[in-house]
């Protein structure tokens, strides 16, 4: 596809536009747009999901079943995604409670 021939007629503004709204998720355009986002796909964003998922599941089982005495584990790091480099900043930053982390009292609590 020549951009000229939208100059010279031959190439309607309509089709024109729906061409530039169907481009590949991996093109150029997609990808100046939208930054790395446009190098992530549904099925990257909700693997994503589920490893962070996972990983709460497995550090509350390990919180609840320590011992009193011993320290408590790490809570899990979020796989990092695209554009929320911000969002992780503040996760970080802020001390768990803040964060949306129960402590392990408060999990033994919920799940006895």
């Amino acid at each position: 596809m020549d951009l000229l021939d939208w100059h010279r007629g031959r190439l309607s503004s309509r089709r024109l536009t729906v061409l530039i709204k169907h481009m590949p998720q991996d093109s150029a355009l997609c990808r100046e747009r939208d930054g790395e986002a446009a190098e992530w796909s549904v099925t990257d964003y909700l693997l994503a999901a589920l490893v962070d998922h996972m990983a709460a599941a497995n550090w509350m089982f390990a919180s609840v079943h320590s011992d009193e005495d011993s320290d408590p584990p790490e809570q899990p790091v979020p796989v990092p995604r695209p554009g929320d480099r911000e969002r992780r900043e503040e996760v970080e930053q802020s001390p768990p409670e803040e964060a949306g982390f129960p402590d392990p009292a408060e999990l033994g609590r919920f799940f006895s």
